[in-house]
């Protein structure tokens, strides 16, 4: 993963083998704990959604974000970004490990970010197509009946909800013109988004 500043990205990871990576509500917590701190020095969260065996960030980089050269390999550039998200997983999987008597791999060894700054995924309204999916997760898992229903989403906080404090929702309102009416705002997350969309999402 190479972020640069002011990008947008899309980012994921599975469980290795798409098995769990999260076996209690406790777990959701320590994540989300771990992510605000790996996330928020680099990073706005736009939306997000925490899956039994996966995770979504819709994530748009700081402005005034650095990207460091190697001293001793001029042409690699280090992105603290990248390195805290490592972090993250790795903490979060020596805590499960030891709270689950596991061993080995929790998530697959690639964290994936998917730039949505480039001029085919601006003409075609990429960002918000994101956000909607990244919320409709839940929904089209058949875990809830209704998207308001999954706890460990950012949807209940753009839907009035909940005050979550993890989303920018003010730049997100802004960057993806999202209606303000709670009624009109949910309309527009039941939106269907075509396979060829959700295909460049990754």
């Amino acid at each position: 993963m190479q972020f640069l500043p002011g990008h947008t990205y899309h980012v994921y990871n599975q469980g290795n083998n798409r098995e769990l990576i999260f076996f209690s509500r406790e777990d959701y917590v320590l994540f989300i704990e771990k992510m605000r701190k790996a996330l928020f020095p680099h990073c706005s969260i736009l939306a997000w959604c925490l899956m039994p065996n996966h995770f979504h960030w819709l994530i748009q980089v700081h402005e005034d974000y650095e990207v460091l050269f190697n001293a001793n390999q001029r042409e690699r550039k280090l992105n603290p970004l990248n390195k805290d998200i490592g972090s993250q997983l790795s903490s979060y999987t020596q805590a499960i490990n030891k709270k689950h008597h596991r061993s080995g791999s929790l998530f697959r060894k690639r964290t994936k970010a998917k730039s949505l700054n480039n001029d085919i995924t601006k003409s075609r309204n990429y960002g918000i197509n994101c956000f909607l999916y990244i919320h409709q997760n839940p929904l089209k898992a058949g875990l809830v009946n209704k998207m308001e229903e999954w706890e460990f989403c950012s949807f209940i906080d753009y839907a009035g909800l909940r005050d979550g404090t993890l989303c920018d929702k003010t730049l997100a309102t802004d960057l993806f013109k999202l209606p303000n009416n709670p009624d009109e705002f949910y309309k527009l997350s039941m939106k269907t988004i075509s396979d060829d969309i959700i295909q460049n999402l990754y």
